[in-house]
């Protein structure tokens, strides 16, 4: 079973390569920060399948949503901040390797936590297109990584 270095390698691969094909052939231009924060959504993806063990993915995954959570509190951006949290909480209400582990879930979990800002803010859903691309890419490199190992 691959450990946490090599779900992220895999998801930053996924992530990284969807970024340069869409920056190459002009299907998309992200600016630095926001191709960072999409890297980072899928870097994440990658190892949320397995946050529900004690390991260290566990440990660096929530390290990072808490010093985010904080910056969003910080910041006055409540609703943020609560999407946040109940991402955080999702592996709590399964087994490991229960519905996490599941293939749908690699597009209805990151699905359901996008359209929450379209919920919140009303945002067009189009805008959450490349962000659910990138939790669904980092997600599925995990899942395909536990399948051939």
């Amino acid at each position: 079973m691959p450990g946490y270095k090599l779900h992220l390698a895999g998801g930053g691969i996924a992530v990284g390569g969807a970024l340069a094909i869409t920056h190459h052939y002009g299907l998309a231009v992200f600016d630095p920060f926001t191709a960072s924060a999409l890297m980072v959504v899928g870097l994440l993806a990658a190892i949320f399948p397995d946050v529900d063990t004690n390991s260290k993915g566990q440990h660096l995954f929530y390290a990072l949503l808490l010093v985010v959570d904080i910056v969003l509190m910080v910041q006055e951006r409540y609703k943020w901040a609560a999407i946040l949290g109940f991402v955080a909480m999702l592996p709590a209400v399964s087994r490991h390797r229960g519905f996490t582990h599941r293939w749908w879930a690699a597009l209805l979990i990151p699905a359901s936590i996008c359209a929450l800002p379209w919920w919140f803010y009303q945002l067009p859903w189009q805008a959450m297109l490349p962000w659910l691309a990138a939790a669904v890419l980092g997600y599925t490199s995990h899942l395909v990584l536990d399948a051939i190992a």
